[in-house]
């Protein structure tokens, strides 16, 4: 595979996205927020993110291990790097996770919450992606969301939404993410399509798919028009630009102005 890949935070906090890709494999972590709130942890999300996608290269160098197996492996692997941390408490770090390796023919993929992987086959776009966490508290969404950002109101709308989300994460009738358990791997979304039918895949943090998704200003063909055009960055700059026109949440309202954004564009 030829993969571009580039990341971008979303404002002057330490970007919390994680891209990295071989010739087989890409993959992108998304950290998840804090909000600020303890997390029983003394190493923040950035460390998580970074050790996270490092053993999953290292989990995922047979091609013959399922994607669910090396993701387990790594979850173990980082896990054991900490273990005087507080693990077992809601808000340890976690991430997002999504994963496209090319194998004999195929492509195989994995997703764990809601960053998307994207494939263009010959005449449609199929869009792969875990959005159990939409299902979660409605209402404390709903509120964050009545709010501009960067408003104390809105602040304190999404620490409690953050708040009440912790205890439904990775819990049956919640939502599953990359954290301090290997359990969770056996929840991701797996599978795999025949090669010959994609001819292109971009692989997102939901701060670069929400131009499509979210902000309803692109389609997918419009987005793989771009990145065969400028690449990952000019992707990055549209998402940037489209943001710019409402800051504060007022048309599209959101938990912050600017999320970390990631893409692994991916030409077989």
């Amino acid at each position: 595979m030829r993969i571009a890949i580039d990341t971008d935070p979303g404002g002057a906090a330490p970007n919390e996205d994680w891209v990295a890709a071989t010739p087989s494999l890409a993959i992108v972590l998304d950290g998840v927020s804090t909000a600020g709130l303890d997390t029983g942890c003394r190493h923040g999300v950035p460390w998580y993110v970074s050790q996270l996608g490092s053993h999953l290269i290292a989990a995922l160098t047979n091609p013959n291990d399922s994607l669910s197996a090396g993701l387990a492996a790594a979850l173990e692997a980082v896990a054991a790097l900490h273990p005087k941390c507080d693990l077992a408490n809601p808000g340890t770090p976690s991430a997002t996770v999504a994963i496209l390796r090319q194998r004999d023919g195929f492509f195989d993929h994995l997703v764990l919450a809601d960053s998307p992987i994207v494939l263009e086959g010959p005449r449609e776009f199929t869009v792969i992606t875990d959005l159990r966490v939409d299902d979660v508290l409605p209402e404390l969404r709903a509120e964050v969301e009545q709010h501009e950002t960067h408003t104390e109101e809105h602040k304190e709308a999404l620490r409690r939404f953050v708040t009440a989300q912790r205890q439904t994460r990775n819990t049956p009738g919640g939502y599953w993410v990359a954290a301090g358990s290997p359990a969770a791997a056996a929840h991701a979304i797996v599978g795999s399509t025949a090669a010959d039918d994609v001819r292109a895949a971009a692989v997102l943090s939901d701060g670069s798919s929400r131009l499509v998704t979210e902000y309803r200003m692109a389609t997918w063909s419009e987005v793989f028009t771009t990145l065969r055009t400028g690449g990952p960055r000019a992707l990055i700059d549209t998402v940037r630009k489209v943001e710019a026109t409402d800051p504060t949440g007022r048309r599209w309202p959101r938990y912050k102005s600017g999320d970390d954004a990631t893409v692994a564009f991916v030409l077989p």
